[in-house]
């Protein structure tokens, strides 16, 4: 480490573990976006809450940027290094803390895994309900960080809904012990609200106390295939008043041809335009009955042309693969990332729009949609296709997602459902916060964070 500024951050954090080996800022230097090259100054390690404290005191006397880092798996390019900051990873502080049986409430560090959490949640016979296929890799902090949504928001609401208290260290190096776990807290303004979401503009999260609940009943799991999208909607209408519904997530056969090379197994014969992968609770003969009642009036209705039920657990996991298994098939196509959402009510109308509007402008691109129906978040991945230079490409993708961001303003929606603003989005801020509402967040962040440190060029610049 022959740069200065390492040697005292050695010396003001003694025992800090620092990494300048090119490889490890590669990886820890960018997120799944993969669109910009990560060009970090060090990758550093904190074990504690004190060595995180301590890095952002000398970060702020220093003037060195900071990128809090978790497990990355961010598409948005909110995780991203590419100016020379300092990233901050929080892999090492992946511990469960503590459980308290009276509250229902874990505590973790911010680094462990979403599916550590959930093992721990289910150790104490509870459940931590956000769940998403990243489960493995993304850390609580950056779920927090970006209030990440999932495949269960139609029954349980984003990551917000579920953490009770986290401590925060500021672009000052102070700690922030907000939220306490407490139900009821009506002493001014909720801090903890506001740097959930916030992707690590406002402070660095180091510690979660999340809200645990009871086990989700015994589920049926259903593949419908649909004529149209128009259908689509026709279904979870009627499925979301005759079930309880845990997930109604939805794909086209564009997404599933490539899952399906990808290795996941297909069980219809023929293809279908659009498809629907359900869960809804089946702990009784009742709720079994009215799965299989709501099903074949949809059938009849010329709403669905075929379906699969799952027999067992396995098949369920299969299933489920057709879904999960889209944004890893997708990755070697580099894609071009939309995650919006719009009212459910209006999903019908803004989706025809969007479209016409996608298939006039990307004539020579494949477009694959996604996402989760119950609560109006749509993924729309454009793929690169070879031999088109990734700023050509990204350029026309850009101009595009400002007419798509116009669209989304229109019909009172967003340009993030559940992925952070980052990097790629910030162009498009206005389309979803008034300048009254952006100057506002401006000020916020000066406030917390002064000398201007954290995750800089994020959100906005």
């Amino acid at each position: 480490m022959t740069d200065p500024r390492l040697t005292s951050l050695q010396t003001a954090v003694p025992g800090l573990r620092l990494s300048t080996e090119p490889g490890d800022l590669e990886h820890y230097g960018r997120d799944w976006t993969r669109r910009w090259t990560p060009a970090p100054l060090a990758i550093a390690f904190p074990a504690d809450v004190a060595q995180v404290q301590a890095v952002m005191r000398w970060a702020s006397a220093q003037g060195v940027a900071v990128v809090p880092s978790g497990g990355r798996t961010g598409l948005s390019g909110g995780a991203v290094a590419a100016r020379g900051e300092l990233v901050l990873s929080l892999e090492r502080m992946n511990k469960v803390l503590g459980f308290d049986p009276v509250d229902g409430q874990l505590t973790v560090q911010a680094g462990t895994p979403l599916q550590a959490v959930q093992e721990a949640a289910q150790a104490q016979g509870l459940l931590y309900p956000v769940d998403f296929g990243s489960r493995g890799s993304c850390s609580i902090g950056g779920n927090i960080a970006t209030n990440a949504g999932g495949i269960r928001v139609i029954r349980f609401g984003n990551t917000r809904e579920w953490v009770a208290g986290l401590k925060l260290v500021t672009g000052t190096g102070e700690l922030l012990d907000l939220g306490r776990g407490l139900v009821k807290n009506s002493s001014g303004y909720d801090l903890r609200h506001l740097a959930i979401g916030a992707e690590g503009t406002l402070g660095v999260v180091v510690e979660a106390t999340l809200r645990l609940t009871r086990p989700l009943p015994p589920a049926q799991t259903l593949l419908l295939a649909l004529p149209s999208f128009e259908a689509l909607m026709q279904v979870f209408a009627h499925f979301r008043t005759r079930v309880d519904l845990q997930a109604f997530e939805f794909l086209t056969d564009v997404g599933l041809r490539h899952v399906r090379a990808h290795g996941a197994s297909y069980p219809f014969d023929a293809v279908h335009p659009y498809y629907v992968l359900t869960e809804y609770d089946a702990a009784d003969e009742a709720q079994q009955a009215a799965g299989l009642a709501a099903f074949e009036h949809c059938l009849a209705q010329g709403w669905v042309v075929d379906g699969v039920q799952a027999a067992s657990e396995a098949q369920a996991k299969q299933l489920w693969r057709l879904r999960e298994g889209l944004t890893e098939s997708l990755a070697p196509y580099r894609p071009y990332k939309n995650d919006i959402s719009v009212r459910i009510a209006v999903l019908p109308a803004f989706l025809a729009q969007a479209q016409a509007l996608l298939a006039e402008a990307y004539p020579q691109f494949e477009v694959v949609w996604f996402g989760h129906i119950g609560d109006g978040n749509l993924h729309i991945n454009v793929l690169q296709p070879a031999g088109v230079a990734d700023a050509d490409f990204v350029a026309q993708c850009g101009q595009v997602t400002g007419l798509l961001a116009d669209l989304l303003q229109a019909h009172g929606g967003s340009i993030s459902a559940e992925h952070g603003i980052g990097l790629a989005k910030k162009d498009y801020l206005g389309s979803t916060r008034s300048p009254a509402e952006v100057a506002l967040m401006r000020g916020i962040r000066a406030v917390m964070d002064p000398a201007g440190i954290l995750n800089p060029g994020k959100l906005f610049d």
